[in-house]
């Protein structure tokens, strides 16, 4: 017998590791040595650029909107969604992109499917200036059904160690600005799918008045990247801290970034939830609380911005065209007490 009886085809997977190197030499900047192939990745960091880099790393995965891709046959922004999620993660730490690598499963390795992906991941790396310098395409006969795939990503970035953003100098008094998502995201597919596909028994195709689009094209919109909006305001030190608005929602993440002795009061109201938040939460009457706790409600990055700079900060958003709400404010909290948030107003 040989490994194609077993449905591994060693012949096929070599052709499409020759495209996926063509994809991703077009993300190499002048710190990459060497190009895809090797059994690890060279990386040279730039130490006249950098003078005490702090290394940032993340990982993370698409979750289950990938089944949203695979139920409308459509591949091409997974890989971005991977992407901007992880130059989020890290960015919130004040750090940039350095270089990134993938993992892309499935049962027979489809060359149509894996181009689409890995098109989307080298465009999204390029716009970011992020190299894509590696990672593995598996295939596994047996372990994952005819049409599914699963993907991951594993990121690197730096920060001068002056720069790093820890949240240890938020303050009560300091303000939250909200920037807007562009949908789900990629968090909280399981609960929208069941709500949509098995309760509302809909098609991808099908439209929604109450969200103005097909719901598998609503579903699909790419999970925004806030690099290009938020590295001005760190390159002048603006802010105190960031949290991205991912699993577990506001709730969930922004106590993350806060220090002990301080609370986050996050104004519902203060900014437009995007419609199709409201449908869900209609259709499933799903609790606020657990609306805020499973979506982004419309917010995809929160700023912690010292009262001092508030001024600063919004000239700069304005300048650059990018929307923005103020959405709260941090509190002093009882001595001892854990960070946490708590909301006042309406999910409107």
């Amino acid at each position: 017998m040989k490994y194609a009886d077993a449905g591994v085809d060693i012949s096929a997977a070599e052709q499409i590791k020759l495209r996926i190197r063509t994809l991703a030499g077009r993300t190499a900047t002048r710190d990459v040595l060497g190009g895809i192939g090797a059994f690890g990745a060279l990386y040279a960091l730039d130490r006249k650029r950098w003078k005490e880099p702090v290394l940032v790393a993340s990982a993370d995965g698409v979750g289950t909107k990938l089944a949203v891709a695979q139920m409308c046959g459509v591949h091409s922004t997974v890989g971005a969604d991977l992407v901007h999620h992880c130059v989020n993660d890290i960015l919130v730490q004040g750090a940039e992109p350095l270089f990134f690598l993938d993992y892309l499963a499935m049962g027979r390795l489809e060359p149509r499917t894996v181009e689409q992906i890995v098109e989307g991941l080298s465009r999204a790396c390029k716009q970011v200036g992020c190299a894509l310098v590696g990672g593995e395409t598996a295939e596994m006969p047996g372990f994952y059904a005819p049409g599914e795939y699963d993907l991951a990503g594993f990121i690197v970035g730096a920060v001068e160690r002056s720069r790093l953003l820890t949240g240890e100098r938020i303050r009560p008094g300091d303000v939250l600005i909200g920037l807007p998502s562009s949908g789900l995201h990629t968090n909280g597919y399981s609960l929208a799918r069941k709500l949509i596909f098995e309760v509302q028994r809909l098609t991808p195709e099908s439209y929604v008045a109450e969200v103005g689009n097909k719901i598998g094209a609503e579903l699909l919109k790419p999970h925004r990247c806030y690099l290009a909006a938020v590295k001005p305001l760190l390159a002048k030190d603006l802010l105190a801290g960031m949290a991205h608005i991912t699993g577990g929602g506001i709730t969930g993440n922004l106590p993350r970034v806060l220090p002990r002795n301080t609370r986050a009061v996050v104004e519902l109201g203060t900014w437009p939830v995007p419609r199709i938040f409201a449908w869900l939460q209609r259709i499933g009457r799903i609790e606020p609380e657990e609306m805020l706790r499973t979506f982004n409600c419309g917010i995809g990055m929160i700023l912690v911005v010292p009262a001092k700079h508030l001024s600063a900060v919004e000239a700069e958003l304005k300048r650059r065209r990018e929307k923005f709400f103020r959405i709260g404010r941090i509190e002093p909290a009882r001595s001892g007490a854990k960070p946490d948030v708590s909301y006042t107003g309406t999910l409107a």
